[in-house]
């Protein structure tokens, strides 16, 4: 008999097989779940060095897997910025930067994150001429709430030789007032002007910034992520897999990578990259794009016009003919492809590309993904299910938007449906779930939070019928990231002969009210069967 290297055993395990936790053990030998069953059965692979751990209440799951991230952009922002998400007015975010400043003397750029005109009173986009009354002598790079348009200050548009004669970016813009002066407002791609400069780090200071990042992920029981790339606002992701992949030779990686980089890459730089990062740790997973941007800069692609701006639909970030040929080449050559789409539209030229490589290349299980998909028409409801394609979503971003960003720019007229997981589970489509790190925090419990709930900031419910079950949340952070990643057989349940990617909650999700899901915590990660995190000393038995 095999004698395991750790059991767990628990009176509430989720499997991700039941729609209910279960009282079972589970032996651990190497990286692998070698059985799962009842505690006797289990205690037959006790050998004199195997760890024991009895957990009689919280809640045994397989590693959260988060399905949309963008490690370094986050960790820089997360860990060096200053937090402006509960910023009243601009002057107060100002005052919030200029204050975070004073304790970084020696950061030759200040960040920030997470201002929202729309929660301030007069809702009105800020001017860079606040920002220099409060900090004038460094260069400040502040994101929106949404990570898709950005605030500087004159310090920054001197560093980086922005001027009134800079060009727009294909699929950006450089924000001037009705005298064609520079506000300090960056939208999508413009933002790579300023950001080109910030995010040149040490590679000391990028390697601190990505163990801070494991830390966070470890203690938070997140064991798989997926780092989507491909928009010039965050740093070259590809001067990172090479410290990725130092942590991963070092065995210091505690959380798998499953990386995307822009699909508008050169094919064969593609093959390299995939050829390169196949690793169980480290592996290249795809290739993403933007179609649009976010409602509240209207540069989210809507079907008809804006309700409050009627002169404009938005935008793609490339026309829809080159967004189909890029889809068709990719598809082609078997890559899986993932879309940033948010407006209505965007959704509709995204199945649109995915039908039309379909038609061309032939039917095969490509598992292309749409993110965010907040504003869906009715009639593309079905073609998720019947195209094969996922629907990746980040259940937080519900919360950190008012119903009225939306329901003020977008008319009935499109009949929009906002967030609409409940009506895709309906269709039998695939959901994953994940956080869009930084935009929010990383913790899983706030995105199965607003699942189940769908309360915006206010506290009011906002189309509370596409809330779902805990089950389902639970699943769509686990199971179908892991199906998402081409990894089912290894990943996303707990069975036996998977991988031992485990988080023990100190709370049973399911015996407790939804208000107390915000508060759990993780008592224990396990990462290809190493026990990675204890937020306390667990005694074995």
């Amino acid at each position: 008999m095999v004698n395991a290297d750790i059991i767990l055993s628990g009176q509430h395990v989720f499997t991700g097989l039941q729609d209910e936790p279960i009282q079972a053990a589970i032996a651990i030998k190497d990286n692998k779940m070698i059985k799962i069953g009842s505690k006797e059965d289990i205690m037959s692979f006790l050998g004199d060095q195997t760890k024991v751990y009895d957990f009689e209440e919280g809640l045994i799951i397989p590693g959260f897997h988060d399905f949309h991230m963008h490690i370094m952009m986050g960790s820089i922002l997360q860990k060096d910025s200053a937090k402006l998400f509960d910023a009243a007015s601009e002057e107060d975010a100002a005052k919030i930067v200029a204050e975070f400043a004073e304790t970084r003397p020696n950061d030759e750029w200040i960040f920030g994150v997470g201002w929202d005109h729309t929660n301030w009173k007069n809702k009105v986009l800020p001017h860079r001429t606040t920002l220099d009354k409060y900090i004038c002598d460094r260069p400040v790079l502040l994101f929106n709430a949404e990570v898709h348009y950005a605030w500087i200050n004159s310090k920054a548009m001197e560093m980086i030789q922005l001027t009134k004669d800079t060009p727009d970016p294909e699929y950006g813009e450089i924000g001037k007032d009705e005298n064609g002066e520079l506000t300090g407002l960056l939208f999508e791609q413009a933002i790579g002007y300023a950001s080109e400069h910030a995010y040149k780090l040490p590679k000391e200071k990028r390697v601190n910034l990505f163990q801070d990042f494991l830390n966070e992920t470890k203690r938070l029981g997140i064991t798989s992520v997926n780092d989507l790339y491909g928009a010039k606002i965050a740093p070259n992701p590809l001067d990172d897999l090479e410290i990725f992949k130092e942590f991963e030779r070092e065995g210091l990686l505690t959380t798998r990578i499953h990386f995307s980089p822009e699909l508008k890459m050169d094919v064969a730089a593609a093959k390299e990259l995939q050829k390169n990062y196949q690793s169980d740790k480290l592996t290249f997973s795809g290739l993403k794009q933007f179609i649009d941007g976010v409602v509240t800069s209207h540069t989210a692609f809507l079907l008809d016009h804006y309700k409050d701006r009627p002169e404009t639909k938005g935008g793609t970030t490339y026309p829809a003919e080159t967004i189909k040929q890029l889809v068709k080449k990719a598809d082609k050559e078997k890559f899986q492809i993932r879309f940033h789409a948010i407006g209505n539209g965007a959704v509709r030229l995204a199945l649109d590309a995915f039908e039309e490589a379909r038609n061309v290349n032939g039917v095969r299980d490509a598992r292309h993904v749409i993110e965010h998909v907040e504003v869906l028409h009715p009639d593309d409801v079905h073609r998720f299910k019947e195209l094969n394609v996922i629907a990746s979503f980040q259940p937080k971003h519900i919360e950190l938007m008012e119903s009225e960003a939306y329901t003020a720019r977008i008319s009935e007229k499109q009949q929009p449906l906002y967030y609409p997981i409940k009506t895709l589970v309906d269709t039998g489509a695939k959901i994953a779930f994940g956080t869009d790190f930084p935009v929010v925090p990383l913790n899983p419990m706030m995105g199965i939070y607003q699942a189940i709930t769908r309360k915006d900031l206010t506290g009011k419910a906002w189309q509370e019928s596409e809330g779902v079950t805990l089950a389902q949340a639970l699943k769509y952070y686990t199971a179908t990231p892991a199906f998402g990643s081409f990894r089912e057989k290894e990943l996303g349940t707990l069975e036996a002969g998977k991988i031992a990617d485990i988080a023990v909650l100190n709370k049973n999700l399911f015996s407790i009210s939804t208000e107390e899901i915000l508060e759990t915590e993780v008592k224990m990660t396990i990462m290809d069967g190493k026990i990675v995190y204890e937020n306390q000393v667990i005694t074995t038995v």
